[in-house]
């Protein structure tokens, strides 16, 4: 157990807070009795999500993390939220800023982490740093090889080494990781690839059914098994948050649902994602613009199509996680996108 005796709120810090698990994870700290500092890379952005509630602000980059490393003074825990994702996805080669960031700024996160005092770190990994066969339940033992990896796959994968590394030379510190699958829920101001694919079947964008298989969970249940992890979970180990596995087949229609729109039943053949894709890429290239859909996206796809069945038994027996109906995610979800201006309430496109 990793409670606190002061009689005083712990202070957690929280990087990545303006993400969609960041912000989530804020919101459920200040539920649960903490104290929060947040680091944000933009003030804006924060006053935007934490309207109204009572935080302190940290301006800064996991590409410098000596800048803001005094803020780290006096905190409790830091729960590890920041990492370079979306933008891996957009086309072109990305691994020097996703070793910057999600490997190297882990590094250094964690050094000032514990130069600063701090003894208390729970790290945001991913299922990508898992694998199994196709139709396989995967746990937290079935590490994926980095050479079985696309670049992000293989940052998180590296990161997660940065973290293990730091245990085995610090015999009084004390982390954990948690593995979250394809997030989705309220406060996503990306918006993330999941928000994107909402507002894509809102807007009739989607010509037809991607194939492919994810395992969706909901922002909020993943900041609560960090929450877990820090009071009840074990020294380096992995937990996976990672929710429920869906076929894009079974999972089109249950957001169709949710918006109160039709969406298509076509099913789009592998070999049209590379088509298009591969035109995206050469489009980005003559004009500058980011990729739509990339080479990475319909790789991914391809690779980890019915590789999405994840165990929860070890974040059930050891944290007592639960995950709530993907029904509700999805509501929620929508609710947040019409609240914030992104989907009008009366949002009721049909698909071409």
């Amino acid at each position: 157990m990793n409670e606190f005796s002061t009689g005083q709120m712990p202070l957690a810090f929280v990087t990545g807070a303006t993400g969609l698990l960041g912000s989530n994870l804020v919101r459920a700290l200040l539920t649960q009795g903490f104290r929060v500092r947040a680091l944000v890379r933009s003030p804006e952005k924060a006053k935007q999500q934490f309207d109204g509630l009572t935080i302190e602000i940290v301006t800064g980059d996991m590409l410098n993390v000596e800048a803001f490393a005094p803020a780290l003074a006096g905190v409790d825990v830091v729960f590890h939220t920041a990492a370079y994702f979306r933008e891996s996805y957009t086309g072109g080669s990305h691994w020097p800023k996703l070793h910057a960031a999600n490997v190297l700024g882990t590094r250094a996160l964690l050094e000032q982490t514990h130069a600063a005092g701090v003894r208390q770190f729970v790290h945001a990994s991913s299922i990508a740093v898992l694998r199994g066969t196709r139709g396989q339940v995967v746990d937290e033992t079935m590490l994926r090889d980095e050479r079985d990896a696309d670049d992000y796959y293989r940052s998180k994968i590296l990161s997660d080494r940065e973290v293990l590394a730091f245990l085995d030379r610090h015999a009084d510190f004390w982390a954990a990781m948690v593995l979250p699958g394809w997030m989705h829920g309220p406060g996503d101001m990306g918006p993330t690839s999941a928000g994107q694919t909402i507002l894509d079947v809102a807007r009739g964008k989607l010509p037809g059914v991607p194939p492919g298989s994810v395992c969706l969970v909901d922002a909020r249940d993943v900041a609560e098994a960090m929450i877990m992890a820090h009071r009840q979970g074990r020294r380096g180990e992995r937990y996976l948050a990672a929710g429920r596995h869906f076929t894009m087949t079974e999972l089109m229609p249950l957001i169709g649902e949710a918006l109160g729109v039709e969406v298509p039943s076509r099913r789009l053949p592998l070999a049209m994602l590379y088509t298009v894709a591969a035109l995206s890429e050469i489009k980005a290239r003559l004009t500058g613009r980011p990729v739509l859909f990339s080479w990475a996206t319909a790789r991914a796809l391809s690779r980890e199509s019915e590789r999405s069945r994840f165990s929860a038994t070890k974040s059930k027996a050891e944290l007592g996680l639960i995950f709530r109906p993907v029904m509700e995610t999805l509501h929620d979800e929508i609710a947040w996108f019409r609240k914030n201006g992104w989907l009008p309430d009366n949002e009721r496109k049909r698909p071409r």
